[in-house]
């Protein structure tokens, strides 16, 4: 057993890695809340059987709460941010260096937050890390693009405090919760925010073909199914800072 959760965290990385891929085939054919709504749903009833199926329990009361804040952070915001952004011309590899904030940010919200210790060593670590990004993305980065503006940079900068905000509020109110019945509710928050965005904002234009309908098979049945639920482990077992720092790991294995 020992020897499987240390592989949790490679594992973890080689799926979130393929987000953004299954973005890139998803996003000429469907606007990105409605994408991001229609795939936390269908998640949401997933995990709504499979609770039932195998015996399981639904988060309730507090715990309910803490892990539908935690979705509609980590999950809503955080990809509506980055998908809005990058939909409206931001340039990717600047939505990279952006997203290589997200250690930084959240090793910063940790230490008031829950109590945790960021060592110098760590912050040396986390510092290293953020410079290593941006000297891998910073060649291809394209910043004279009309798609750089305050409102796609503040949505994509917004997306990664948010992603940082919920993993605080994952580990602090989700950490005791049945892993299923607390996705459960996850996907709850996600699609009410997701969907109320796409209500108001999007014109819901679908292209159906072979590519959105595979992103999406992929999007709920790797993700949001897979990688979801090992952050969701790995938040569980560790200190948040630490598995924030797996995010550094993302921009480089997207690429290969």
């Amino acid at each position: 057993m020992a020897s499987v959760k240390r592989l949790i965290p490679a594992l973890f990385v080689v799926l979130w890695a393929t987000g953004f891929i299954t973005a890139r085939y998803a996003m000429p054919w469907i606007e990105p809340f409605l994408f991001l709504a229609v795939r936390f749903g269908l998640t949401a009833v997933i995990f709504a059987v499979l609770v039932l199926a195998l015996g399981r329990r639904f988060a309730t009361g507090r715990e309910a709460v803490g892990a539908a804040a935690a979705g509609t952070l980590m999950h809503g915001a955080y990809l509506g941010g980055v998908f809005w952004a990058v939909r409206h011309g931001l340039p990717a590899g600047l939505a990279g260096l952006v997203v290589g904030l997200q250690p930084l940010i959240t090793a910063l919200l940790a230490g008031p937050l829950l109590g945790e210790r960021v060592l110098p060593r760590h912050w040396l670590g986390l510092g290293l890390g953020f410079v290593g990004v941006a000297i891998v993305i910073w060649p291809k980065l394209g910043i004279s693009g009309s798609g750089v503006g305050a409102a796609t940079l503040g949505a994509a900068l917004a997306g990664v405090v948010a992603m940082s905000a919920g993993t605080i509020v994952q580990k602090r109110f989700g950490g005791s919760s049945d892993l299923l019945g607390g996705a459960f509710w996850q996907d709850v928050g996600a699609t009410t925010l997701t969907g109320l965005a796409s209500l108001t904002t999007e014109t819901w234009t679908v292209t159906f073909n072979h590519e959105l309908v595979l992103a999406m098979l992929w999007s709920v049945l790797v993700m949001s199914l897979g990688a979801i639920l090992l952050l969701m482990v790995l938040i569980r077992d560790g200190e948040v800072s630490r598995v924030a720092s797996l995010f550094y790991l993302v921009p480089a294995v997207t690429a290969l």
